[in-house]
């Protein structure tokens, strides 16, 4: 039995591999592991187990506080009802609703003080916005639903984690082109104040490090490859250090992801989403974190998507799950909670 506060995980995709994952996960717990339950249809993973041939039975629960009474014995779940069957590889917009409830309650039970953290397992985009919701990914339905709460702008920045690399993405989930376009110093300074108060925040780092990447090759190579270091990225490194924040930059990216460059920093800023995100994967693919800076509760997740394509097969591979689920401990801890 325990008084610790567990941690909640969103159902994901109900046709992607996010039910075998959170299977997977309790079966992999351990002695003086952080409970957690998940927000899921517990017919569906009752199923989940039966087909991955393992004993790993579901207990309903009414309370986020039932969850340290049973984990040692059972996954508690607190039900989310799907609209429709499930055909695993095969997302049907009617069970949208059910994703967006998953993760409306479990940041409702986080920000009412009754979870240490949320852990959401991967959204198939494309299929939520059929069925009409209207964010671009998790980050931004979350900064939403935490704005509505509190009634105010609640600013956040997409981080991806592992022992060996943090980055942060200035724009996101938009074309290379209009990532280009797009980029302006404000964003910038934005994303270095979201991750130096998230660095210290949620990771413990009194005096944070951050490197900027350049945007264009040898970083524009003192402008015989583009401007855009130093009318744009310059500036705004000018103005991060007003601000105390300890920054470098900006670097060529092709020198700022190897081992020796990454002991100089506590996280790299970078200019658009995959010059972030191919060199975490690269260096640590199973380990990654999703991690939401500038929420007022924990959020963390699987830094992969929805992985349809072997989704039933039971070949999920539920390390960036596990990593996130320690990642979002970890982060509550510190918090106090």
């Amino acid at each position: 039995m325990t008084t610790q506060l567990p941690l909640a995980v969103t159902m994901g995709e109900p046709a992607g591999v996010g039910g075998e994952l959170s299977v997977k996960a309790w079966l992999r717990r351990a002695e003086g592991t952080r409970p957690f339950f998940v927000l899921d249809d517990p017919a569906r993973l009752e199923a989940i187990a039966g087909r991955l041939g393992v004993s790993a039975p579901v207990k309903e629960i009414v309370r986020p506080s039932d969850a340290g009474n049973i984990f040692a014995s059972a996954l508690p779940v607190l039900p989310v009802r799907l609209r429709t069957a499930v055909h695993a590889g095969r997302p049907d917009p009617a069970n949208a609703p059910a994703t967006i409830e998953s993760i409306e309650r479990a940041v409702s039970l986080a920000l009412g003080g009754e979870v240490a953290g949320v852990v959401t397992n991967p959204i198939q985009k494309k299929t939520l916005q059929d069925a009409g919701f209207r964010h671009p990914g998790h980050t931004e339905f979350l900064a939403e639903l935490a704005s509505r709460a509190v009634a105010k702008q609640v600013d956040v920045a997409m981080m991806l984690a592992c022992p060996e690399l943090r980055v942060v993405p200035v724009t996101i989930h938009v074309s290379l082109a209009e990532a280009a376009r797009s980029l302006t110093s404000e964003a910038i300074v934005r994303i270095g104040r979201i991750t130096a108060a998230g660095l210290k925040a949620l990771f413990g780092i009194a005096a944070p490090r951050l490197a900027v990447a350049g945007l264009n090759p040898h970083a524009g190579e003192q402008g015989a490859m583009g401007d855009e270091e130093s009318r744009i990225i310059v500036p705004a490194i000018d103005t991060l250090r007003k601000d105390g924040i300890q920054v470098r930059g900006p670097a060529p990216a092709d020198t700022l992801f190897h081992p020796a460059a990454r002991a100089t920093y506590d996280a790299a800023i970078c200019m658009y989403h995959d010059q972030a995100l191919i060199p975490i994967k690269t260096i640590n693919f199973s380990g990654g974190v999703n991690v939401t800076l500038g929420l007022p509760f924990v959020r963390t997740s699987p830094d992969h998507g929805t992985a349809l394509d072997i989704a039933g097969t039971g070949r999920a591979d539920e390390t960036s799950l596990l990593a996130a689920l320690a990642m979002a401990n970890d982060m509550a801890r510190r918090r106090g909670v």
